[in-house]
């Protein structure tokens, strides 16, 4: 069964919290192969925005869902050496069956969590979306900063800047980023070269499987919100 890893500041037991922030790149000649989870769901997905409030569980659906990902993600040619993910108890319980799946240790990185929602955290969907910022929310996005909380683009900048700086530490190799829908989104988006303003015409699911190459220069998706196999996932 895998372990998972120990250090400070504090973390859930058998995890590993990790910083930093600052911007890296990957060697052209190694480049990393990042491929993006998402959660499973939970008892309030698709109604309520959670945002980064504790005590979220994957629902028995989430758990399925889970599992499978881990069965998916096993089937790949070339095995991932790392698996990383939010502190939320929605990633690290998706996190948990791949790790066993792929024989890894699960590394806790703030720099995946969900959006800050500030205010909005815990509201349900249905109210938010009759306010007259809704629009905002949905169209124009970069102008966009929640009650209290984060704003797109710093949630974009923050989640690209994590995604480059673990891609930098396993040059050559692939991992796993276990996270939530709207920073998969952000980084999907952001490689493509969609404006942040067009990110909400993206969808990722649950227990989806987007993946990105860094190459150093331009990166290279995959896919995007890919529930299929991934047995023959590779660059063209």
């Amino acid at each position: 069964m895998a372990r998972e890893r120990r250090s400070r500041p504090p973390a859930p037991a058998g995890e590993r919290l990790v910083g930093g922030g600052s911007r890296v790149t990957v060697s052209p000649s190694r480049p990393t192969t990042v491929l993006l989870v998402r959660h499973g769901a939970t008892a309030t997905t698709g109604t309520v925005l959670p945002g980064r409030a504790p005590g979220l569980h994957l629902s028995e659906r989430g758990v399925t869902q889970a599992q499978r990902v881990a069965e998916r993600l096993s089937e790949l040619p070339r095995r991932p050496s790392a698996l990383y993910a939010s502190p939320l108890e929605r990633t690290r319980e998706t996190a948990s069956p791949i790790a066993r799946a792929l024989k890894l240790r699960t590394t806790i990185d703030k720099g995946l969590l969900e959006c800050d929602f500030g205010q909005w955290t815990g509201r349900r969907l249905s109210a938010l979306s009759r306010r007259s910022d809704w629009r905002q929310v949905q169209n124009s996005p970069s102008t966009f900063r929640f009650p209290d909380g984060e704003s797109f683009v710093e949630m974009q900048l923050r989640m690209w800047s994590t995604i480059e700086r673990l891609g930098a530490r396993h040059r050559g190799r692939t991992i796993v980023v276990v996270s939530h829908a709207d920073p998969i989104k952000a980084v999907v988006t952001y490689a493509q070269g969609v404006p942040l303003d067009l990110f909400q015409r993206t969808v990722i699911s649950p227990c989806s499987v987007s993946a990105i190459v860094l190459t150093g220069s331009s990166p290279v998706v995959l896919c995007v919100n890919s529930t299929a196999s991934l047995g023959e996932l590779a660059p063209s």
